[in-house]
Protein backbone atom coordinates (compact mmCIF):
# COMPACT_ATOMS: atom_id res chain seq x y z
CA UNK A 1 0.00 0.00 0.00
CA UNK A 2 1.35 3.37 -0.88
CA UNK A 3 2.24 5.91 2.06
CA UNK A 4 -0.48 8.73 2.35
CA UNK A 5 1.04 12.33 0.93
CA UNK A 6 -0.15 14.24 4.27
CA UNK A 7 1.59 16.98 3.42
CA UNK A 8 -0.96 17.55 0.28
CA UNK A 9 -4.22 16.50 1.75
CA UNK A 10 -6.69 18.99 2.56
CA UNK A 11 -10.03 19.13 4.32
CA UNK A 12 -13.54 19.85 2.49
CA UNK A 13 -15.72 19.76 5.73
CA UNK A 14 -15.10 20.52 9.29
CA UNK A 15 -15.86 16.56 9.47
CA UNK A 16 -13.40 15.32 6.31
CA UNK A 17 -10.69 17.12 8.50
CA UNK A 18 -11.78 15.23 11.68
CA UNK A 19 -11.51 12.04 9.33
CA UNK A 20 -8.35 12.88 8.07
CA UNK A 21 -6.56 13.86 11.63
CA UNK A 22 -7.90 10.39 12.99
CA UNK A 23 -6.28 8.47 9.93
CA UNK A 24 -3.45 10.87 10.01
CA UNK A 25 -2.76 9.18 13.96
CA UNK A 26 -3.27 5.69 12.80
CA UNK A 27 -1.30 5.81 9.29
CA UNK A 28 1.40 8.13 10.95
CA UNK A 29 1.71 7.24 14.91
CA UNK A 30 -0.03 4.16 14.78
CA UNK A 31 -2.85 5.96 17.62
CA UNK A 32 -6.67 4.48 18.02
CA UNK A 33 -9.21 7.29 18.74
CA UNK A 34 -9.38 5.61 22.17
CA UNK A 35 -5.84 7.02 22.45
CA UNK A 36 -6.53 10.17 21.29
CA UNK A 37 -9.21 10.47 23.36
CA UNK A 38 -7.05 9.54 26.44
CA UNK A 39 -4.64 12.03 25.33
CA UNK A 40 -6.81 14.84 24.91
CA UNK A 41 -8.08 14.57 28.45
CA UNK A 42 -11.47 12.88 27.90
CA UNK A 43 -13.14 10.40 29.82
CA UNK A 44 -14.71 8.67 27.27
CA UNK A 45 -13.43 7.61 23.46
CA UNK A 46 -17.40 8.08 22.87
CA UNK A 47 -17.62 11.70 22.64
CA UNK A 48 -15.04 11.95 20.19
CA UNK A 49 -16.74 9.58 18.03
CA UNK A 50 -19.88 11.58 18.44
CA UNK A 51 -18.22 14.79 17.73
CA UNK A 52 -16.71 12.59 14.87
CA UNK A 53 -20.03 12.30 13.61
CA UNK A 54 -21.88 15.39 13.68
CA UNK A 55 -19.37 17.49 12.65
CA UNK A 56 -19.21 19.62 15.90
CA UNK A 57 -16.61 19.59 18.24
CA UNK A 58 -16.00 22.26 20.82
CA UNK A 59 -13.67 24.47 19.47
CA UNK A 60 -11.73 24.16 23.15
CA UNK A 61 -10.91 20.55 21.72
CA UNK A 62 -9.72 21.57 18.37
CA UNK A 63 -6.07 22.24 19.84
CA UNK A 64 -5.75 19.34 22.13
CA UNK A 65 -7.51 17.02 19.52
CA UNK A 66 -4.52 17.97 16.81
CA UNK A 67 -2.22 17.70 19.26
CA UNK A 68 -2.99 14.15 19.84
CA UNK A 69 -3.59 13.34 16.47
CA UNK A 70 -0.13 15.01 14.86
CA UNK A 71 -2.13 16.77 12.08
CA UNK A 72 -4.50 20.35 11.52
CA UNK A 73 -6.85 18.89 9.02
CA UNK A 74 -9.50 21.04 11.54
CA UNK A 75 -7.46 24.44 11.90
CA UNK A 76 -6.69 24.56 8.28
CA UNK A 77 -10.31 23.42 7.22
CA UNK A 78 -11.36 26.79 9.15
CA UNK A 79 -8.97 28.94 7.57
CA UNK A 80 -9.58 28.13 4.47
CA UNK A 81 -13.00 28.11 4.70
CA UNK A 82 -12.43 31.73 5.56
CA UNK A 83 -10.22 32.61 2.39
CA UNK A 84 -6.97 32.58 4.82
CA UNK A 85 -3.33 30.59 3.91
CA UNK A 86 -1.80 28.95 6.03
CA UNK A 87 1.66 28.90 6.46
CA UNK A 88 3.66 27.06 8.91
CA UNK A 89 6.33 28.98 11.17
CA UNK A 90 9.66 29.18 9.34
CA UNK A 91 13.03 28.47 11.40
CA UNK A 92 15.86 29.56 8.76
CA UNK A 93 16.80 25.96 8.28
CA UNK A 94 18.83 25.37 5.09
CA UNK A 95 16.03 23.69 3.15
CA UNK A 96 17.38 20.22 2.08
CA UNK A 97 18.09 18.98 -1.81
CA UNK A 98 15.23 16.79 -1.71
CA UNK A 99 12.91 19.30 -0.54
CA UNK A 100 13.33 21.53 -2.95
CA UNK A 101 13.27 19.13 -5.50
CA UNK A 102 9.74 17.82 -4.28
CA UNK A 103 9.02 21.30 -4.20
CA UNK A 104 9.99 22.34 -7.98
CA UNK A 105 8.52 18.81 -9.52
CA UNK A 106 4.99 20.10 -7.36
CA UNK A 107 5.33 23.44 -8.91
CA UNK A 108 5.31 22.07 -12.32
CA UNK A 109 2.87 19.87 -11.72
CA UNK A 110 0.33 22.62 -10.42
CA UNK A 111 1.53 24.73 -13.46
CA UNK A 112 0.20 21.85 -15.67
CA UNK A 113 -3.42 22.06 -13.62
CA UNK A 114 -3.67 25.27 -13.85
CA UNK A 115 -3.41 25.04 -18.16
CA UNK A 116 -5.75 22.19 -17.40
CA UNK A 117 -8.25 24.30 -16.03
CA UNK A 118 -7.88 27.21 -18.25
CA UNK A 119 -8.34 24.94 -21.13
CA UNK A 120 -11.66 23.30 -19.00
CA UNK A 121 -9.70 20.18 -18.56
CA UNK A 122 -9.39 20.17 -14.81
CA UNK A 123 -11.66 20.99 -11.90
CA UNK A 124 -11.72 24.24 -10.02
CA UNK A 125 -11.75 22.81 -6.55
CA UNK A 126 -8.75 20.70 -7.05
CA UNK A 127 -6.62 23.19 -9.19
CA UNK A 128 -7.43 25.62 -6.45
CA UNK A 129 -6.76 23.37 -3.57
CA UNK A 130 -3.02 22.56 -5.34
CA UNK A 131 -2.36 26.33 -6.03
CA UNK A 132 -3.23 27.53 -2.29
CA UNK A 133 -0.86 24.34 -1.05
CA UNK A 134 1.75 25.59 -3.23
CA UNK A 135 1.92 28.94 -2.26
CA UNK A 136 2.16 28.12 1.40
CA UNK A 137 5.15 25.98 0.47
CA UNK A 138 6.89 28.63 -1.07
CA UNK A 139 5.80 31.28 1.25
CA UNK A 140 7.29 28.72 4.09
CA UNK A 141 10.72 28.85 1.93
CA UNK A 142 10.18 32.68 1.67
CA UNK A 143 10.72 33.05 5.36
CA UNK A 144 13.35 29.82 5.70
CA UNK A 145 15.46 32.14 3.67
CA UNK A 146 14.16 35.57 5.80
CA UNK A 147 15.71 33.95 8.71
CA UNK A 148 18.94 32.12 7.47
CA UNK A 149 20.71 34.77 9.43
CA UNK A 150 19.35 33.77 12.74
CA UNK A 151 17.90 30.59 12.82
CA UNK A 152 15.80 29.55 15.86
CA UNK A 153 16.65 26.77 17.99
CA UNK A 154 15.25 23.68 17.54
Amino acid sequence: MARTNWKRKRARSLRHGMELCISHAKEVHHRSVETVAEMMGEATHWNLYKWMESGRMPAIKIRAFETACGADFVTQYLAYSANKLIVDMPTGRKAQHKELSDLGSYANKVMSMLIDFNEGRSEQKETSEALATLIEDLAHQRGNVEKFQQPELL
